[in-house]
């Protein structure tokens, strides 16, 4: 799930210039190798990466122009200037007023020279209008550079991902000591969104409680169902700490009474897991760990029943890039961070799905960042 866009004013404190200018300095040099005369970055996990402000998009433009040359200006409505200038120390910011035309202050800042890189998540209604604006430049994704830059963590946001993951652990730690039988699903989802909080989340971002039959449905919205003895129950939620990303599931069993085919689905999935672990070394290609995980669970009669990829990247946002999927050539490094979420999902009866967040470190094997029990937790 994606993280939310409304975290902490400022993640990091006394290196915050020379980090953010770091990166800004290499997205200009990929910008130069790529022909690309200017990235124009919207609000999102980009701007965030790149100098540190985090605001939500709007009506009103909010931009960061980074010229192949190397300078970077960040141009906001004139009300949002004092956040900014917090936020992003050591940048030019410059300011429009609320009757003045942000898009032709962007478009001014533009060099004479390469195409314009524009970010993914820039809103439609100002694409075109830059387009309007410089009718003889040609456009492109800025997500090429920006993709690169941010698929390798550094340090501090491994460090940063492996806190907000041991904040999710702790958070179903407890959740596992709470009552779940005759309680509707939505009711323990907002208790675990409590217990995120408690841990230290600052945001939450999701919560799925699918129990049931409800579980065959990967991306369930909990509702009014009641829980009861017997069920198998999904559990897949996270949020957001220092800006960065949890994502955790677990399934667990209401009940000592378990039936057999529970816990054969759910042994195969710990297995598929396992050997996804195993896969995910240097080098390796994502589509080849979704392989591997898939090969146990195909070879156990139950392939059909696989429906999604085996994994996605993490980091300022829930899902980026690698995405362990057949198709993805993509060789993995050290520094990345993904899931391996392996699941079975069987229509009218049960589902079950364990994930964890993994980052490649550097002895090249993939180290969990979640170290939650995995088993079959047996609840109340």
């Amino acid at each position: 799930m994606p993280a939310s866009t409304t975290a902490p004013a400022s993640p990091v404190a006394p290196t915050v210039e020379r980090t953010f200018g770091a990166r800004r300095d290499r997205a200009a040099a990929s910008a130069r190798q790529a022909a690309i005369g200017a990235l124009l970055v919207a609000p999102g996990s980009d701007l965030a990466y790149l100098c540190g402000h985090r605001i939500h998009t709007s009506e009103r433009m909010t931009c960061l122009v980074i010229a192949a040359s190397g300078s970077a200006t960040l141009v906001v409505p004139e009300l949002e200037a004092p956040r900014a200038r917090h936020a992003a120390p050591g940048i030019d910011i410059r300011t429009w007023g609320e009757t003045d035309d942000p898009v032709a202050l962007v478009a001014g800042l533009v060099p004479p020279d390469g195409s314009v890189a524009l970010d993914d998540r820039m809103w439609a209604s100002f694409v075109l209008r830059l387009q309007a604006a410089l009718p003889q430049r040609r456009f492109s994704a800025a997500s090429p550079v920006t993709t690169t830059l941010r698929v390798i963590k550094d340090d501090d946001e491994i460090a940063r991902l492996r806190a907000v993951s041991a904040s999710a652990d702790r958070a179903y730690a407890r959740i596992r000591e709470r009552a779940f039988s005759g309680r509707a699903e939505r009711d323990v989802s907002r208790e675990i969104g409590e217990l995120l909080r408690s841990e230290g989340h600052d945001e939450v971002g999701f919560a799925i409680v699918a129990s049931g039959p409800n579980g065959a449905s990967p991306h369930h919205e909990a509702g009014d169902r009641v829980i009861g003895p017997g069920d198998a129950i999904v559990l897949d939620f996270g949020g957001t700490m220092a800006w960065y990303s949890s994502d955790i599931t677990r399934t667990v069993h209401v009940g000592a009474s378990v039936d057999a085919d529970v816990r054969r689905v759910h042994d195969v999935v710990l297995r598929a897991q396992e050997a996804g672990y195993s896969a995910a070394r240097e080098g390796a290609t994502a589509e080849s760990v979704d392989a591997a995980a898939r090969a146990v669970i195909d070879d156990a009669g139950y392939g059909a029943f696989f429906i999604h990829r085996l994994g996605h990247g993490i980091g300022l946002d829930g899902h980026e890039t690698p995405y362990l999927v057949r198709g993805n050539t993509e060789r993995l490094a050290p520094g990345m961070a993904f899931s391996i979420e392996p699941g079975i999902y069987l229509p009218g009866r049960f589902g079950v799905r364990i994930e964890d967040i993994a980052v490649l470190g550097r002895d090249g094997r993939a180290e969990p960042l979640n170290n939650a029990d995995r088993s079959l937790a047996v609840v109340s």
